[in-house]
């Protein structure tokens, strides 16, 4: 009787420990939702697209959130920021919304940073912006985003160093860019008088139902400096109320 007993109780903590296992399993699987469905898409190749290569890292953060796109890289000297939010973003967790990082990478013409040239003597900027138009507008335009950042920077030439703005004058975009330099200690709100790539991208995006504003960091800002003003940027976006 005493045996039947034993066996009965090592029966019974065999399937509670099977039970517990499961039970850790199915949270381990729930606490690695995010980065499970996150992934890197190529757009576009070299096979196919002589001036450079689109990418897109898609579902970052919250999977069942609304989204959110970025865009880098539609002037690629302006690369030191565009890397900042690739570095940054990917990597947070507890995100309340989805995004996807439209990685622009212009592979000729690039020229060198500063030269002060317009597009068509620097045709490096003018192949970013055509491929920001040509393959990233279609698909934000498509994609049922609630909100597009279009991420540069600048060589101090403004009023301003750290800054957005939307390039069109009134609608969501900027009371979107507007709550985000409120909530951001180191973001101002500024207009710059005009913008290149503008009609590329971030007018159209506006002109057909995406609110869509630029973020613009100060080229020779320290590294640690740049990390803080973009995890305000990232964190006052995802705070947003749409």
């Amino acid at each position: 009787m005493i045996k039947k007993e034993h066996i009965i109780i090592i029966i019974l903590l065999i399937i509670i420990s099977a039970f517990s296992l499961a039970i850790i399993s199915l949270n381990c699987a729930d606490n690695n939702e995010d980065t499970n469905d996150t992934y890197r898409e190529v757009l576009v190749n070299d096979s196919n697209e002589t001036s450079g290569t689109v990418e897109v890292i898609r579902n970052i953060g919250n999977p069942n959130g609304k989204r959110i796109a970025y865009v880098v890289g539609v002037h690629p000297l302006e690369n030191e920021t565009h890397r900042t939010l690739v570095k940054l973003l990917p990597n947070m967790t507890n995100l309340n919304y989805c995004y996807d990082i439209y990685i622009i990478n212009v592979t000729e013409d690039i020229g060198y940073y500063g030269d002060g040239l317009n597009n068509y003597e620097n045709p490096g900027r003018q192949n970013g912006q055509n491929l920001a138009q040509k393959y990233v507008y279609p698909e934000i335009v498509n994609g049922n985003y609630e909100l597009a950042i279009d991420v540069h920077s600048n060589i101090g030439a403004y009023e301003y160093k750290t800054f957005v703005f939307s390039p069109v004058k009134e609608g969501k975009s900027v009371d979107y860019a507007n709550q985000i330099a409120q909530n951001c200690e180191n973001i101002t709100y500024y207009a710059p008088p005009s913008t290149t790539s503008g009609p590329y991208l971030t007018i159209p995006l506006n002109e057909n139902g995406i609110p869509a504003f630029y973020f613009e960091e100060y080229s020779f800002a320290p590294q640690d400096v740049k990390d803080e003003h973009m995890l305000e940027l990232i964190n006052a976006v995802d705070n947003l109320n749409f």
